[in-house]
């Protein structure tokens, strides 16, 4: 079931906001394409130097070969780079590679995961931003920041190996909050889930903003968020006028 979100979502968070969490994946770029190519890149090098591998395993294969690893090691689950480098090395042990470059093997799928075409809005918005907020990110994903080449637009960033913990479990929000220096009820959330981003972020007290860039209904087993916005570009509007 889903409700429709009422009016136009800007409502009494433009005060009190001293840090901004920001979600990465999907929030500030299209992530969907990107894994496809990381995906297809590795598999083909993979075909290239380890040729038993791609004739043992097929692409839908692996999903079998991930959906047993995090069942092995399912207290690294939020982990995402130990399990696509432990999916790795089960299928080179099953094919017989003994000397099975894993890390080699890894940065063809990372080089590829971190080329990424940031939409349009983001980068002067977050200039804009960083101005007057802390500016923390805060991922599930794997994403380098350093290699994006979006550093200098973060102050701290947060990603789920660090915390020990994915969203929407509340410690890596409270590790972002940590990070950002004030409290969580001086805290924005801006992300795209509205269960990973939105409903963790509340659960752990911090104030939410929903990017909802395709015009989705909101599901309405979940508190609505604070604000919804079609892009990180409205934020300006949203609180950039807020404390002056």
């Amino acid at each position: 079931m889903v409700v429709d979100f009422p009016g136009s979502g800007k409502l009494a968070i433009v005060n009190g906001i001293r840090t901004i969490t920001l979600d990465l994946d999907d929030t500030l770029w299209d992530l969907h394409p990107v894994i496809q190519r990381a995906e297809q890149r590795l598999y083909e090098w993979l075909g290239e130097r380890y040729p038993r591998i791609t004739k043992m395993f097929e692409p839908l294969d692996i999903r079998e070969v991930r959906s047993r690893v995090v069942e092995e090691h399912f207290d690294r689950k939020h982990d995402l780079t130990f399990l696509r480098r432990m999916v790795l090395a089960k299928m080179a042990g099953a094919a017989g590679y003994a000397d099975f470059e894993i890390d080699e093997a890894f940065a063809v799928f990372d080089a590829v995961r971190n080329d990424v075409e940031m939409f349009p809005e983001v980068r002067p918005a977050l200039m804009a931003l960083r101005e007057r907020f802390t500016l923390i990110a805060v991922t599930n994903g794997n994403a380098d920041l350093e290699t994006i080449g979006i550093s200098d637009l973060f102050d701290d960033h947060v990603n789920a190996a660090m915390a020990g913990a994915a969203k929407p479990e509340r410690p890596i929000f409270d590790v972002a909050v940590k990070a950002g220096g004030a409290s969580a009820a001086e805290t924005l959330h801006v992300g795209d889930h509205p269960l990973y981003d939105v409903h963790g972020a509340k659960q752990a007290g911090l104030r939410t903003a929903w990017v909802n860039r395709d015009g989705s209904a909101w599901p309405a087993e979940y508190e609505l968020p604070d604000a919804e916005i079609a892009h990180v570009g409205e934020l300006l509007a949203l609180i950039g006028e807020g404390d002056e």
